[in-house]
Parts: C-alpha cells; structure tokens; sequence
C-alpha cells in the first residue's frame, strides 16, 4: 500500500514544477534573471528518495536525501532544452540526471531514471560537473569530473581529479570512454570538448593544475589537441586566457558552458575566482575566439558578466556562480544556466547580437587603477557631448 503522505508531497511538487518563471526586468542592458531557480532539489522525483510503502517506510522518511541540484550541461535536442544535473544526494556523493523543457525557463522534469554509465574506474569515488557538447562526428559528448583518493597522501581529503568522458546519440544510452590523459598537467577540472574538429583533431579546453584545489603553475584555460576520442591524449597545452594580478580571475579560471558558434566568433561562458576576507569568489565571465583559429582570443571585455547577487549569495558554497551549460536558439536567445552557491540552478536571458556588441564594445580590462579611471573619464566626456547636443 502507498503512503498516503506521498500523493500530499506530489501535489505540492506539482505545484512547484509547473509555476510559470516571470522575467525580471534587465538592469544592465545585458541579460535579464527570472524569478525562481529552474531547478532545486525539490524538483527531484520522490520516488528517487523514498520508499513509498506504508508498510516499510509508515513514517515517510527520506531514504535517500538531495541535497542540492546545480552545475549543469546544457543543449537541444529534439526540440528541448536537456540539461545533465549535478545532484548532490546527503551523503556528498554526486551523480547525473537529464531534465528536460520544452521553453528551456520552467517546467523542467526529469527522466525517469539517473544516468548509470560503465564503472571502468574502481578507485573513482565522485563524478560532477558534466558539460555537454554536440560534436560534428554525429556524438552527444559529456565530460565531466572524476575525482579519487589521492593514495600516495595519508590525508583522507586528498584528491586527484580527472576529465572523464562519455558519449550518447540519445542522452539515454551512455558509453563510458577512457578518461582524458594530459601528459604535462597531473590535474584536470573543468574540461570542455570544442564542439568541431579542429585541424582534424579533437580539441579540449582544460586548466592545469598541480593539485586538486591549488592551481600551481597552471596560468589559465589551455587548448590541447588529440587525434583519437577513443584514446584521449593531450600532450601541449597551449594557454589562451591568461590569469592575471588583481583581476576577478586571479586565482584561478576555467572553462564554462561548451562554446557557442556566433558570426563573428566562438562565445565561451568562464568563471574566475579571487581570493577575498570572505574567501573564494566565483563569478563568471566572457570572452570571443576566432571562428577558424579558436586559440586566438579576438575578443575580451573586462570584469565580470556574472556576479552573485541576493539570495544566490547564499547556500552550501557561498558567494558562488558558476556555468557549465549554455544554449543558443533558433531566434538568437541565449540561455545560461548557472548554479549559485553549490546549492541550486538558474537561467538568464541574453541574445547573439547583445552578446557581441559587449564581447567587441565594451572596454577591455586597463589592469591599472589609473588607466581605469581614464576609461570612465572618457565615457563620462563622450556622454557631456551628447547631452549638450541635445
């Protein structure tokens, strides 16, 4: 027999699932938020925590708890916007789930199960971070964080992590791949596929590192490049966005969402990190690479695009945002989808042509206090002219 306390908390889940998500009015001529998360652990299908037999479980008590649901990859297919959640259950451990919307803004429900793909790795104890990547070989690519016990350490918190890979046609069938093996880094988090061969080969953005947490002599996102996806191998990472002193990406960077084609270059979504009182800062932030030659930045506006604000200041992790899934419509809406604090997942609005009139417009970081001042007194001139005209 079902407990009866399971068709109450449907009801109220329904509820939840189905409410319409209001834009918020744009503040900044970029992008604009919406009213609620698209995703918290609440959207999380009670069958995948309860027991729902009133005879095992007469209490109703979670079996399996979430904790929280964030960090998501993010494409379309067949007409939906399909994310690949990070779900954190209440034992820290992570695992996958597809959500699915046909607006890509509410409405997201997941499938009926979560993604269980070939265990190849024994020692592996923690997977997250999925990005996805429609690739030009006909492959939905997800590549994601594979993290183990460091054993050479007899602290219980050190870690190695890897890029670990998986491909679908469907986002149902999975087949795991051979985790990614950069010959010069012994670390990698926050790996993307680039969503086309580049020189016939398969090119990665990574971040090296020397540890887990510490970046090391790691200076910023690399590109590397492999010949055979079935045997992924990058040897030279070539360093295209450089961390620099006293920027919002001081401590560490790294890649986002998977790159989106524009018409005038490959749109990547970044978060970078400094250190404050408060401790880590995550915000995110842009920058445009050549069509041809993606290695090339043409293109960097400065400071962040993306910066906690409010009640996202608050959660597990806080004072955290942070992206690994974006999709572009046909109409030229661009979605992002990013977490706050470690704890649950939103999406703002912006489009192709705003996105490159600030990509190619707004001013590029000064990286000096006094040049910065002279930027704002150009601007505020610039402006006195026009206002006299008028």
């Amino acid at each position: 027999m079902i407990n009866e306390k399971y068709y109450k908390l449907k009801k109220e889940q329904e509820k939840i699932i189905t409410r319409k998500n209001k834009e918020l009015p744009t503040k900044n001529g970029l992008f604009s938020r919406y009213e609620f998360p698209v995703l918290t652990r609440d959207y999380v299908p009670l069958e995948w925590k309860y027991d729902l037999s009133k005879e095992n479980n007469p209490y109703f008590i979670e079996r399996l708890g979430i904790n929280s649901t964030f960090n998501s990859g993010a494409i379309l297919l067949n007409n939906e916007v399909c994310l690949v959640v990070r779900i954190e259950g209440t034992d820290r451990k992570s695992f996958f789930a597809v959500a699915r919307s046909k607006n890509g803004i509410d409405n997201f429900r997941f499938d009926e199960y979560p993604i269980l793909f070939d265990d190849l790795y024994k020692d592996e104890v923690d997977v997250y971070d999925m990005r996805l990547t429609k690739h030009s070989d006909g492959y939905i690519y997800g590549v994601f964080c594979s993290e183990s016990h460091d054993d050479a350490s007899r602290d219980l918190s050190a870690a190695i992590a890897e890029a670990g890979i998986v491909r679908s046609k469907d986002l149902i069938k999975w087949e795991r791949l051979p985790n990614l093996k950069t010959l010069r880094s012994p670390q990698q988090r926050n790996v993307v596929l680039h969503p086309e061969l580049i020189y016939g080969d398969y090119a990665f953005y990574t971040r090296p590192m020397s540890g887990f947490i510490d970046t090391g002599d790691g200076m910023g996102i690399g590109l590397g490049y492999c010949k055979d996806i079935m045997h992924p191998v990058v040897d030279e990472e070539k360093i295209i966005d450089e961390r620099k002193f006293h920027t919002v990406y001081e401590a560490k960077n790294g890649a986002g969402a998977t790159p989106i084609k524009t018409k005038k270059g490959w749109l990547h979504f970044a978060h970078g990190v400094r250190n404050t009182a408060a401790g880590l800062r995550y915000v995110l932030y842009v920058f445009m690479t050549d069509l041809k030659d993606p290695s090339k930045v043409i293109a960097k506006p400065s400071g962040y695009f993306l910066a906690p604000l409010g009640e996202e200041r608050v959660g597990d992790v806080s004072n955290v945002v942070f992206t690994n899934g974006a999709v572009m419509l046909k109409d030229g809406t661009i979605l992002v989808y990013y977490a706050s604090s470690d704890t649950r997942l939103h999406v703002l609005k912006t489009s192709e042509d705003k996105m490159i009139d600030y990509c190619f417009n707004n001013p590029k970081d000064a990286y000096r206090s006094h040049d910065c001042v002279e930027q704002r007194i150009k601007l505020i001139k610039h402006n006195e002219e026009l206002l006299k005209k008028e």
